[in-house]
């Protein structure tokens, strides 16, 4: 029970903290140059569109990871 509010705690303060800051909306310095640079709108959507792309293979191992774990340590608790 302690373990899960310390969870939802923990993601909460991490929502909002990436909420507040705003530096942590953006991409890295070479990409915001690039941005800064271009008056393209095509271009600035497309680049997002990339990096969340690019984003989905990380966070789908990771999850993989997680549920795997996560079902081994419930076996190992039943035994």
């Amino acid at each position: 029970m302690y373990r899960r509010t310390f969870i939802v705690i923990m993601a909460a303060v991490a929502l909002t903290l990436l909420v507040l800051e705003p530096t942590a909306l953006a991409q890295c310095a070479m990409c915001r140059a690039s941005l800064a640079g271009s008056n393209n709108a095509f271009f600035v959507r497309n680049l997002n569109i990339g990096v969340l792309v690019l984003l989905v293979p990380p966070v789908t191992m990771f999850c993989s990871i997680f549920i795997v774990l996560k079902r081994r340590a419930k076996s190992t608790d039943k035994e």
